[in-house]
């Protein structure tokens, strides 16, 4: 359990930052914009690839509980990290799609970051 409590402490202080940087900075739309350049793509999957992998070797708990959510948030990063390194083109393309709502996914963001968070602390 304690390996559950660090991430989701981790990914809910990480998605609350982002959250609050999305909508208060406009953060959401910068990395959208990066997304044009393919280094810089590149680069970023392959932290995320590492970020996600870590995830699923310490936390690939298929459980019926709150946990669950960070085992399915590990294999997402870690498919993330492996399309941006593999065809950052298609990710360029998708992140184009979020334009128009950067500040619906950042709320989304945020309260996911705050869920996991709170979760850490009631469990």
């Amino acid at each position: 359990m304690e390996i559950s409590i660090f991430f989701a402490r981790f990914l809910g202080s990480l998605f609350i930052s982002l959250g609050l940087l999305s909508i208060g900075a406009g953060f959401l739309g910068r990395v959208i914009k990066y997304t044009e350049d393919r280094t810089i793509t590149v680069s970023t999957g392959y932290i995320t690839f590492l970020i996600g992998l870590v995830t699923v070797i310490l936390h690939n708990i298929w459980v019926a509980d709150w946990r669950i959510a960070i085992t399915i948030l590990g294999w997402i990063t870690l498919f993330k990290g492996v399309t941006k390194i593999g065809f950052p083109d298609h990710v360029n393309k998708q992140a184009q799609k979020f334009k128009s709502q950067q500040n619906l996914w950042a709320v989304v963001i945020l309260l996911l970051g705050a869920v996991l968070f709170w979760m850490s602390f009631y469990y």
